[in-house]
C-alpha cells in the first residue's frame, strides 16, 4: 500500500449519452438509461472508487438529480457527486431536493455546480457567473440550515430555510471549475473544490498557483480537483494501441457534430481543450501520457492518461504533488475501463472521499 498523502478517487457515470467503443460510433447497449447508468455506478463502487460524478447535460441523456435519488438506495458506500445546473431552477426547491438526496445517501452527497445558460436563454458571462455566484451562495445557506435574506441582481427574497437538514448539518461540498475571469473569481469566493480538465503540468501548476492566491486574498482556501479521462493497459504499447483503436472509426464531421450538441461548446475552457489538441503531436500526445484524442469528439473535458499502470501512476503522483487532492476519472467504454484501472492503479493509490 502507497505511503502517500491520500487523495479522492471517482469515477464518472455516462448519464449524458457519452459511452462508446469505439468514439464517435453509437452503440444502443451503450446509451444513458437509468439500468445502464446504474450498473456503471454500481461497478465504480464495487471496485472501491471514492466517489462518482453524475453529470448533466440538458439536450443529452437523463437527469442527474432524479438518477440519484433512484441509486441512492442501492449503494452503501461511495459518494455521490451529483452536477447541478445553477439557473435552471429555483434555489430553494434545489436546496430541499440535495437535502433529501444527502439524507438518502447518508451524508454521501457533494456537488458539482455549473455555471450554465439556461437552454433558449443564453445569458453573457458576467451576468451568468453572478447568478452562479448568488445561487451558491443560496445553497451553501439553506443546506447549512440558515436563514437568507438576499437582495441579489438575480434572486432577490428573505426565507428561512427548510425543516429537512443533510446529515451533517453543513452544505456538501461544491466542487466548480471554469478559467475564464468571471469563473475564477466566484470559485475563489464561493467554490470549495475547484475542478479542472486536462492540461499539461506547467499549465496545472500555474492554474492552482493563481486559484491559491485569488482564494488567500480574500482569506479563503481551495482544495483542488481534476478530471480526466484514462486509458491504462499492461504495457505502453497496448495502451497506445487501445487508444488509437478508440477513434478508428471517427470521422471529422461526427466528431464536430459531438463537440457541437453541449450548451457549453463555445466556453473558454472547451477552447482551450481545442488548444491541446492543436498543439499535440502527430499522435495526439501534448505531453508524455496526455492524449488529446478523445477531444476530437467530445466537448469538455478531452484529454486521456496513456500508459502501462506504472506510467499512469505517476502521472497521477505529479498532479498530485502540484496540489490535486480529488482525481475524477473516466474511460471509453467507461464499465470496462473502470474495472482496468481498479485492476491495475487503484490499488496503488492511497485514496479517502475528501473532507474538508
Amino acid at each position: 500500500m502507497s505511503t502517500d498523502p491520500p487523495v479522492e478517487v471517482a469515477w464518472f457515470c455516462p448519464l449524458c449519452d457519452d459511452d462508446y467503443e469505439y468514439l464517435g460510433v453509437p452503440d444502443p447497449a451503450l446509451r444513458s438509461s437509468f439500468t445502464h447508468c446504474r450498473d456503471v455506478l454500481l461497478r465504480a463502487e464495487r471496485n472501491g472508487f471514492d466517489n462518482i460524478l453524475c453529470p448533466s447535460g440538458y439536450s443529452l441523456g437523463i437527469d442527474p438529480l432524479a438518477f440519484a435519488g433512484g441509486v441512492a438506495p442501492l449503494t452503501t458506500r461511495i459518494r455521490l457527486l451529483v452536477a447541478v445546473r445553477c439557473g435552471e431552477m429555483w434555489p430553494p426547491q434545489l436546496a430541499r431536493q440535495l437535502a433529501t438526496l444527502d439524507r438518502m445517501l447518508d451524508g454521501r452527497l457533494s456537488v458539482n455546480i455549473i455555471s450554465s445558460d439556461l437552454p433558449g436563454a443564453p445569458l453573457d458571462a458576467e451576468p451568468r457567473y453572478q447568478r452562479t455566484r448568488e445561487c451558491m451562495q443560496l445553497l451553501r445557506a439553506l443546506l447549512a440550515g440558515k436563514p437568507v435574506s438576499q437582495r441579489g441582481d438575480f434572486y432577490d427574497l428573505t426565507l428561512e430555510p427548510p425543516a429537512l437538514r443533510t446529515s451533517s448539518g453543513r452544505a456538501p461540498l461544491l466542487y466548480f471549475g471554469g478559467l475564464s475571469e468571471p469563473a475564477r473569481r466566484v470559485a475563489a469566493e464561493e467554490a470549495d473544490v475547484y475542478l479542472m480538465w486536462p492540461e499539461p503540468l506547467p499549465a496545472v501548476r500555474e492554474l492552482v498557483m493563481d486559484m491559491r492566491a485569488r482564494a488567500a486574498r480574500i482569506g479563503r482556501t481551495l482544495a483542488f480537483g481534476y478530471r480526466v479521462h484514462v486509458i491504462v493497459r499492461e504495457t505502453e504499447s497496448a495502451a497506445r494501441a487501445a487508444a488509437r483503436r478508440l477513434v478508428s472509426r471517427l470521422d471529422g464531421a461526427t466528431g464536430d457534430a459531438i463537440r457541437a450538441r453541449s450548451l457549453d461548446a463555445a466556453s473558454l475552457g472547451v477552447r482551450r481543450q481545442a488548444e491541446m489538441r492543436a498543439a499535440a503531436d502527430d499522435e495526439g500526445f501534448v505531453e508524455e501520457h496526455l492524449w488529446t484524442g478523445i477531444g476530437r469528439a467530445r466537448s469538455g473535458c478531452g484529454a486521456a492518461l496513456v500508459g502501462d499502470p506504472d506510467q499512469v501512476l505517476a502521472k497521477l503522483r505529479a498532479y498530485r504533488e502540484l496540489g490535486i487532492r480529488a482525481f475524477i476519472l473516466s474511460g471509453y467504454p467507461h464499465a470496462g475501463e473502470c474495472d482496468l484501472f481498479a485492476r491495475y492503479v487503484l490499488p496503488q493509490l492511497a485514496h479517502t472521499p475528501l473532507v474538508l
